[in-house]
């Protein structure tokens, strides 16, 4: 196991900067996962602590020792790529013992390391198959399993998953939790997919640009997001961002609706100034009046533009204050696009920022 340190870590293409310069630590045994849109540079970060990325600036630390100049073979990590990257005219157990034949490691103990993790990850009857015999879930566990037999200080998974469809994703995703259980090492994973990064980090790391947005748990950046940002990538759906006006302790919306500022959300100052604000509310807050019942607190009133039965809820959108916002509703609430509706909220679970710079006030 060992810990991980990026010390202004910064990378340019030519006039590009990709990543504008970063400090990350991760403790040992932790699962960290670099989470963003496509282009936001997790994956050149992911390269540059690999060694397969040189950096511009700055430096990669690994267990106290600084690795930035050594060969990627000299900084004892495993890597799962995207696209798997097995030796097509290798067996399984080939693949899984070719880093252990690298190391001159003995035949007999190299044999019974591939079983061992072979077992783990349950693809014992594969071991005499070659890549193309196997579908692309069984690739992905074999390319783990290469990973898991060098028992290397650090793991870095490359967006893993993506070559997966929707339902083999999912239950990766329960594989890979379990795997984490059984082989507690340093990890660090990169993907673009939020429902991912919430399911299986200790820590997400949020990148916008090259830049770190807001780090956290799954919890914090999900219940106190750090910018607009933040608030409108983790979420599905994301969070509703509605423009308005803090002025005396108020939010009021563009169509008039007026909202209390939250006891803990800005400072004094913030909610006794005057400025332009985005007002945050997560689908699954808003709740439903149903026609011709009292409506409590603060209220918002639409028109459905779309309904999405999903089976165990609705997801509606509707037009609020010029914006389209979206809840998640009771199943049958609302059948048909055109509908009137009428949501109720919580003001203490309310979120404000900066319409300027998008931070968290």
């Amino acid at each position: 196991m060992a810990t991980l340190a990026l010390r202004k870590l910064r990378k340019s293409f030519g006039a590009v900067e990709v990543v504008p310069g970063i400090d990350l630590d991760v403790a040992e045994h932790e699962f960290v996962v670099l989470v963003g849109p496509s282009g936001c540079g997790k994956s050149t970060i992911l390269r540059m602590i690999a060694g397969l990325e040189e950096p511009t600036s700055g430096d990669v630390v690994i267990d106290g020792a600084v690795v930035t100049d050594r060969e990627p073979k000299d900084r004892d990590i495993a890597m799962v790529f995207q696209d798997y990257a097995l030796y097509p005219h290798m067996t399984v157990a080939d693949n899984m013992a070719f880093a252990l034949r690298y190391r001159k490691v003995k035949r007999a103990a190299i044999r019974d390391r591939v079983a061992e993790v072979a077992r783990m990850l349950e693809i014992e009857k594969l071991l005499h198959r070659t890549p193309r015999q196997l579908s692309g879930g069984q690739r992905q566990r074999v390319a783990m399993g290469r990973a898991i037999v060098r028992d290397p200080k650090l793991f870095l998974f490359d967006e893993p998953l993506s070559n997966l469809d929707a339902k083999l994703r999912v239950q990766m995703r329960t594989e890979l939790r379990k795997l984490r259980v059984a082989v507690p090492t340093t990890t660090i994973y990169v993907t673009h997919d939020q429902v991912e990064a919430m399911t299986l980090a200790d820590r997400i790391v949020i990148l916008n640009h090259g830049r770190i947005e807001q780090i956290g748990t799954p919890e914090e950046v999900y219940e106190t997001p750090a910018s607009a940002f933040v608030a409108s990538f983790i979420g599905a759906p994301a969070m509703n961002l509605l423009p308005g006006r803090l002025e005396g302790g108020r939010v009021t919306l563009e169509d008039g609706t007026v909202l209390p500022v939250p006891h803990d959300g800005p400072t004094r100052e913030a909610r006794d100034g005057a400025q332009e604000v985005l007002c945050g509310v997560r689908p699954e807050e808003l709740v439903w009046v149903p026609p011709g019942a009292s409506a409590n607190g603060v209220c918002l009133r639409g028109t459905a533009l779309t309904v999405e039965p999903l089976g165990a809820d609705t997801l509606v959108t509707l037009l609020v204050a010029d914006t389209e916002i979206a809840c998640r509703l009771p199943p049958r609430s609302v059948r048909r696009a055109g509908e009137a509706l009428t949501l109720t909220l919580d003001p203490a679970r309310l979120h404000l920022f900066d319409r300027t710079t998008g931070r968290r006030l």
